[in-house]
């Protein structure tokens, strides 16, 4: 019996060992975890920087970008805070910050900037295959969220980058901008609209098969799918062990890194906590599904030109604003409302129900906790959107297309979302923060970014603080300082404070991808703002 059993043991042990492991197989410079748009932007500017450094991307999937990154994953915005109404919220004095809405703006006119480069140098594109000119709508309903809405446009105007807006009450006027949403409307219903033409459509899926393609034709950069980063060691001279596993042959290697970004979506927190660097701890993850309703009659489609973001209802958090949006996917124009959100304990689409609980440890259990008992009206949110029905769906869709038939739609899943769970410095409590975080090394060894939206449209800025901590002293050279300028002409400045560069840069963005511009004029700006 207890040879039969000692047997069983072995049996087991061996089938948990056939997993073949080797030696290191190389050393590089840089390796990127994941296959998205985060790492194979910084993959892009590291080469631009030094083309001699070697790097290699590791992707679990069977091809680039097909992850949060994919079209049918994402709302597809160029984020630029032009119709997002979270980004402008309104003070218990009754006043709008705009604050975080000129910041926003700044970062995608600075992905813009990139693009606009590597376009003009032939090294992607052409660029209708990821961005398109899209007019940006704000709508909102009630009489407080017209009054809302106008103190938000008047406070816009007062802001250099957001010359263009146009806002209106009327609706005749709406509804010339929009048919589909004033159609079979209220003519009684109190009703508000801005709109921007400056606005854009974004496909981050093509667009980061556009980047990748770039450095694997050049042979800059080493692509392997179908290969899972499972582990980090330190070696003894500061530079990483990499564990990689092969998911076709079931082997695992080891590669040296001197720098390794872990740019891998909802799997990075369980990554960077297995580098064990001090400025991981305390970091936790709350996952959010999404579910987009997708129109399927092409006579509809052809009626709406536009993204239109509503408000979201009081008390609920800024993922569940509703929007109408056109989208142009893979030379398509396709029309989604949404997103619905849902919850699901995975990290990734395509992950596994195991990986919020696995997330936990020592450090992270009090803020997940905290954040989570904080939080109780997010839950409340999230149970009430996972049992809504398809008509429950459809009044949704309702409030933004009043002759909207089921028929039409058809419910398609959208991409997993990972929030950050931090210690807040000033309370020392959890918290649960939406948007992103850039979390690096002491020595600037590794980086990892955590989060969310609106990471695709400002993955270059994001890009750029991970450089900038990670590569401070190659920056400060002349010879770094003098490309990022190549790359991003308005490095180091704010385009808010400077009109003439602003028109300049926008200017040959517009040329360069094929977008709309407006020219901000100072007098105008001057009278804005005396206004």
């Amino acid at each position: 019996m207890k040879r039969g059993i000692s047997c069983l043991l072995c049996i087991l042990i061996l089938g948990s060992c056939t997993e073949k492991k080797s030696n290191p197989e190389e050393t590089v410079d840089v390796v990127m975890v994941g296959g998205g748009i985060m790492s194979v932007t910084l993959a892009n500017m590291l080469n631009e920087l030094d083309p001699n450094l070697s790097i290699v991307t590791y992707e679990r999937l069977d091809a680039v970008g097909k992850e949060s990154s994919s079209a049918w994953n994402n709302a597809g915005t160029g984020h630029s805070a032009l119709c997002e109404l979270n980004y402008t919220p309104e003070l218990s004095n009754g006043t709008i910050d705009t604050h975080k809405a000129v910041e926003i703006n700044e970062s995608f006119e600075i992905s813009k900037q990139f693009w606009s480069y590597l376009v003009s140098k032939g090294k992607i594109g052409p660029p209708k295959t990821f961005i398109n000119p899209t007019p940006h709508m704000s709508f909102v309903i009630g009489d407080d969220n017209v009054k809302y809405l106008k103190k938000r446009y008047l406070a816009l105007q007062k802001e250099p980058l957001f010359t263009g807006m146009e806002f209106s009450d009327d609706q005749k006027q709406i509804k010339s901008w929009i048919p589909l949403v004033m159609d079979g409307r209220d003519p009684s219903q109190k009703v508000a609209a801005t709109k921007i033409d400056i606005g854009t459509d974004v496909n981050y899926g093509s667009l980061t098969a556009e980047l990748a393609s770039n450095l694997l034709k050049s042979g800059k950069m080493k692509l392997e799918l179908n290969h899972e980063v499972t582990n980090f060691k330190r070696n003894s001279d500061g530079t990483w062990k990499v564990y990689v596993k092969d998911l076709k042959s079931n082997t695992t290697k080891t590669i040296d890194a001197k720098f390794v970004f872990i740019g891998a979506g909802g799997a990075t927190l369980p990554l960077l906590e297995k580098t064990h660097i001090p400025e991981a701890k305390g970091y936790g993850g709350f996952p959010v599904s999404g579910e987009w309703l997708v129109c399927n009659n092409p006579e509809i489609i052809a009626q709406h030109q536009a993204k239109v973001y509503g408000k979201a209802s009081v008390g609920s958090p800024p993922m569940s604003v509703p929007h109408l949006d056109t989208r142009i996917i893979n030379g398509k124009k396709e029309l989604l409302f949404g997103p619905f959100a849902g919850f699901s304990s995975k990290f990734l689409k395509n992950g596994t129900w195991g990986d919020l609980p696995a997330s936990f440890n020592f450090y992270n259990i009090r803020p997940m906790l905290e954040a989570g008992l904080d939080n109780v009206p997010l839950t409340k949110y999230l149970v009430e959107q996972v049992v809504l029905t398809p008509e429950q769906r459809l009044a949704a869709l309702r409030e933004y297309f009043p002759k909207a038939k089921m028929e039409d739609w058809d419910l398609k899943v959208a991409g997993q979302r990972v929030q950050v769970i931090k210690i807040d410095e000033t309370t020392q409590c959890g918290i649960l923060q939406f948007g992103t975080e850039v979390v690096t090394a002491s020595d600037g060894s590794v980086a990892a970014l955590l989060g969310a939206s609106p990471g695709a449209s400002t993955s270059v800025s994001i890009m750029l603080k991970v450089i900038e901590k990670c590569y401070k002293t190659e920056l400060e050279t002349p010879q770094w300082q003098a490309k990022i300028k190549e790359m991003i002409p308005s490095y180091g400045q704010k385009l808010s404070d400077n009109i003439a560069l602003a028109n300049q840069i926008r200017k040959n963005n517009s040329e360069k991808l094929g977008i709309v511009w407006k020219e901000i004029h100072k007098d105008t700006i001057k009278l804005q703002k005396v206004n």
